[in-house]
C-alpha cells in the first residue's frame, strides 16, 4: 500500500513548502525591485492565475491519476507513439531532481552556516564566527552534509510521519519568522520608501513586455513546477481529492509568502541605501546571491547590537525554506527507487541521498566549472521544458480515462479550463522556455 497524506492541511503545507524555497525569498523580491515594483506585482498575480495554477494543476493531476512516480506516471499517460518520450521525460525528472538537490543542498548549507555564524557573533564567540562566515572547503563539506542528513531524516520517516508532520512544524515557523522580520525591518529609516516602491504600482509600466515575460518565468518557478515534486505529492493524495481547490490553496499560500518576502527584502534594500550600503549595480538593484551574501550582511552589520540576531533569524528563515523544498524534491528519486526498483524506504532514501551527496561533492570540489552549468541546465532548460510537457500530456497525449476530459463534459467552466490548458498555456509556456533558455 502506497503512503499518503493524512489531512488536507498537511498536503497544502507540504506542497506549499515544496514551492516555497530560496527563489521565493530572494528571487521574487529581486524581480519585483528590477521590474517596476508594484507594476510587476500586479502582472505577477495575473500570471499566477493564467499560467502557473493550470500548470500546477496539470502536474498534480498526472501524479494523482497514475498514482505513481514521474517515470511511471508520464509513461502511462503519454499514450501511443509519445510513450517513449514520456518515459524519457520521467527519467529526466528523476535526474533533474538529483541535480537540483545537489546544488540546492550546497546553497542551503551556506544559509545554515551564516545563521550559526551570526549567532556566534551575537554572543561574542568570534573564533566560531570567523570559521563559519568565511568560505572554506571544510566548512562547505560539513554543512552540505548536515543539510543532506536533515533531508534524509525527514524523508526516511515517510509521507505522513515525515514530510507531512515536519511540514506542519516548519511552515508555521517560517511564516512567524518572516512576519517578525518584516515588523522589525519596517521600523528602520528608509524602509517606508521601499514599501511605497513595492505596493504602489506605476501603471504606465503595465504594458512593458519585459515585465510580462519576467512575471511568467517567476510565477512558474515560484510554484516549483517541472521536476516532478508536485506530481509525486499529487500521487500521495487519496482518490477523489479536489485537485482544483487544492491547487488554488497551494498557489495562494505560496504567493502570500512570496508577497511577504517582498515586504521584507525591498524595504531592507532601501533601508540599506539610507545607511550608506551599496545595493546597486548601475541602474539595477543587486539580486540573488550577491544580495543574500554581501548586501544584506552589510546591512545587518550596520544595525549595531541587534544586527547579528536579526541576521540569525533571516538566515534561519532561508534554511527552513530550503529544507521544505529539499524534502519534497528528494521524494522524487526515493519514490522511483521504491516503486520501480522495489527497494524499502530506508534503502531508497540512503541510496538517493548518497547519489545526491556525490553530485554535491563534485560541485564543491569543482565549483567554478560545474556549479553554474548545473544550475543553468536545471533552472533554465529542464524546468520550463518539463512544465511544457506536462501541459501537452494533459491536453493532448492522454486520451483514455483523462480525468479532466471526463469531468469537463458536464461543466462549462471545466471545459474552458481544458481548452485553456490545451491551447493557451502551451503557447505561454513556450514563451517562458524561449525567454529563460535563450533570451
Amino acid at each position: 500500500m502506497r503512503d499518503s497524506f493524512h489531512s488536507r492541511i498537511g498536503f497544502i503545507l507540504a506542497a506549499a513548502g515544496s514551492a516555497v524555497g530560496l527563489g521565493n525569498i530572494w528571487g521574487f523580491p529581486t524581480q519585483v525591485a528590477n521590474h517596476g515594483g508594484g507594476a510587476f506585482l500586479l502582472v505577477y498575480l495575473c500570471v499566477i492565475f493564467i499560467l502557473a495554477i493550470p500548470a500546477l494543476y496539470s502536474e498534480m493531476l498526472i501524479g494523482h491519476s497514475a498514482q505513481a512516480n514521474p517515470v511511471r506516471s508520464l509513461t502511462q499517460l503519454s499514450e501511443g507513439r509519445a510513450r517513449p518520450i514520456g518515459r524519457l521525460m520521467g527519467y529526466l525528472n528523476v535526474l533533474g531532481s538529483c541535480l537540483m538537490l545537489s546544488f540546492y543542498h550546497v546553497v542551503a548549507g551556506w544559509m545554515l552556516v551564516h545563521a550559526l555564524g551570526f549567532l556566534a557573533r551575537g554572543f561574542g564567540i568570534e573564533v566560531a564566527a570567523e570559521f563559519l562566515l568565511n568560505s572554506s572547503l571544510t566548512r562547505d563539506l560539513i554543512f552540505t552534509a548536515v543539510f543532506l542528513l536533515a533531508t534524509a531524516y525527514v524523508v526516511f520517516q515517510g509521507v505522513e510521519k515525515g514530510i507531512e508532520r515536519w511540514s506542519k512544524r516548519l511552515m508555521p515557523t517560517l511564516v512567524v519568522l518572516l512576519v517578525a522580520l518584516i515588523a522589525y525591518m519596517l521600523t528602520l529609516p528608509g524602509a517606508d520608501e521601499g514599501l511605497k516602491k513595492y505596493l504602489v504600482p506605476d501603471f504606465s509600466l503595465m504594458t512593458d513586455t519585459s515585465i510580462l515575460v519576467a512575471a511568467m518565468g517567476q510565477a512558474f518557478f515560484s510554484l516549483s513546477i517541472g521536476l516532478g515534486g508536485m506530481m509525486i505529492y499529487g500521487s500521495y493524495l487519496k482518490p477523489g481529492a479536489n485537485l482544483g481547490r487544492l491547487s488554488l490553496s497551494v498557489a495562494a499560500l505560496d504567493t502570500f509568502i512570496a508577497f511577504l518576502a517582498g515586504l521584507l527584502i525591498i524595504p531592507a534594500l532601501y533601508a540599506g541605501i539610507h545607511l550608506g550600503v551599496n545595493v546597486g549595480e548601475g541602474s539595477k538593484l543587486v539580486g540573488e546571491g550577491q544580495l543574500i551574501f554581501a548586501v544584506l550582511p552589510e546591512l545587518f552589520n550596520s544595525m549595531g547590537i541587534a544586527g547579528p540576531f536579526v541576521a540569525f533569524a533571516f538566515f534561519m528563515l532561508l534554511s527552513i525554506a530550503a529544507l521544505t523544498s529539499t524534502i519534497a524534491q528528494a521524494e522524487v528519486p526515493v519514490s522511483y527507487c521504491i516503486e520501480e526498483r522495489k527497494l524499502k524506504r530506508p534503502v531508497a532514501t540512503a541510496l538517493s541521498l548518497s547519489v545526491i551527496a556525490v553530485f554535491s561533492l563534485l560541485l564543491i570540489l569543482f565549483f567554478e566549472p560545474l556549479f553554474g552549468w548545473v544550475v543553468t541546465a536545471v533552472t533554465q532548460f529542464q524546468l520550463p521544458l518539463s512544465g511544457l510537457f506536462y501541459l501537452l500530456v494533459v491536453g493532448w497525449l492522454w486520451h483514455r480515462s483523462n480525468h479532466l476530459k471526463a469531468i469537463a463534459a458536464g461543466s462549462v467552466g471545466l471545459t474552458l479550463l481544458r481548452w485553456h490548458i490545451r491551447y493557451l498555456c502551451p503557447v505561454l509556456m513556450s514563451i517562458v522556455f524561449y525567454h529563460v533558455a535563450f533570451g
